[in-house]
């Protein structure tokens, strides 16, 4: 591996992916406020770094949070066009059913067909498990299937902590997830469907004459966020996932918090704010590289090309504490030689982001932004002496 040196300085503030993050964010931010809940997690999903976590791997009940992987799989059903918004889907005995189990209902009944867009209104905005229980059954052919594909979804995420029973989110036992595990599947919501997203901002929701309000109180209180999503049950306490955008002065910034167990609805308001406020006075989303421009060009041997450029996925950020993004060391770690052929894409190296204390902030994958093919026969001959040499 060789590796590159230099300080760069930055001030860009701004919205973007591609971290490979290490976490906490920095040791020397502010310190997270006490937040009353048995787990939590905030993510800036503007450097894509955690900012703060307590038992976030701890097995929890996900209660409600359940129904973010019913609508993920519910909008992958709509983008395959196996349905649209307009389909009309049958409301079963089991889903009617639900009304027994205690818990939130959109109130369907089996002389409906509502549709997909309705069905998706009440799961996401009020939470009813009838509706979830509905889209399940429309998506899969039948509730076990649903499941079925709910677990291998998170399985391709690499959710090892995630076992669904039920698409609902009623206590089951081995139904369990994870406040990490729950920040992932919110964060694909937003990042692999934004066009969807508008329906966690849904502040109420009236279906057959019956008017309910969505139980995010911050989405009443805080005009940045923008969803997503509330949970209870007996077991898993109060739950809460929220997400805020902000506007800086070189761009919008995202938080996401996950906050489990809390002992009531006000409390889980209350803890998730003050993540989100602590998250965005406590660091700096700095940009160090615009999309597509070079981190770094370095030597190819055996090539058609003397160099290639090696790049982020798109432009790189990293979240530091506040103050200390004026001035951060990076290290570029790289294979080296590097022998051609080279693929656009392919991975080579590895920028390293640290504070100017040393602290590590982030590690960013580095590729090749171009195409290198392999040289002549008297190319590669001639840079295999010149290697051999070295």
């Amino acid at each position: 591996m060789n590796r590159i040196s230099h300080v760069l300085r930055v001030a860009a503030l701004g919205a973007g992916l591609s971290l490979s993050v290490l976490t906490p964010a920095a040791a020397q931010a502010l310190p997270p406020p006490e937040v009353a809940a048995r787990s939590y997690i905030l993510v800036d999903m503007t450097s894509n770094q955690v900012l703060a976590e307590r038992n976030a791997d701890a097995p929890a009940e996900p209660a409600s949070l359940t129904k973010l992987m019913t609508a993920y799989l519910t909008f992958v059903a709509l983008k395959e066009k196996r349905l649209t918004l307009e389909t009309r889907l049958p409301v079963s005995e089991r889903a009617w059913a639900e009304r027994k189990g205690g818990g939130s209902l959109m109130f369907i009944d089996p002389k409906m067909t509502p549709t997909v867009d309705e069905l998706l209104r009440g799961t996401i905005a009020v939470s009813g498990n009838d509706s979830s229980v509905a889209l399940a059954e429309g998506v899969g052919g039948s509730v076990e299937n649903f499941v079925a594909m709910m677990n291998r979804q998170a399985q391709a995420w690499g959710l090892k902590n995630t076992s669904f029973k039920n698409a609902t989110g009623l206590t089951e036992a081995g139904h369990s997830s994870t406040a990490r595990d729950l920040a992932v599947i919110a964060q694909r919501i937003i990042r692999d469907f934004p066009d969807r997203y508008p329906y966690y901002s849904l502040k109420e929701y009236t279906f057959n004459n019956i008017r309910q309000d969505n139980r995010n109180l911050l989405l009443r209180r805080d005009p940045t966020v923008d969803g997503m999503k509330t949970g209870f049950t007996e077991a898993a306490g109060y739950c809460l996932i929220a997400s805020a955008q902000r506007d800086f002065p070189n761009g919008k910034r995202r938080l996401l918090s996950v906050v489990m167990g809390t002992d009531s609805m006000q409390a889980r308001a209350n803890e998730s704010q003050k993540l989100l406020n602590w998250g965005y006075t406590a660091f700096d989303a700095v940009r160090l590289f615009e999309a597509g421009k070079p981190v770094a060009t370095v030597p190819v041997w055996k090539g058609a090309a003397n160099e290639a450029r090696l790049v982020g996925d798109g432009a790189v950020y990293v979240s530091v504490p506040r103050g200390e993004g004026d001035k951060l060391k990076t290290t570029v770690e790289r294979t080296d030689p590097l022998v051609a052929p080279l693929a656009k894409g392919q991975r080579v190296g590895t920028l390293k982001v640290t504070t100017s204390a040393g602290t590590p902030v982030a590690q960013v994958p580095l590729v090749v932004a171009d195409e290198v093919p392999q040289a002549g026969l008297l190319g590669r001959a001639w840079d295999a002496i010149r290697l051999w040499i070295q």
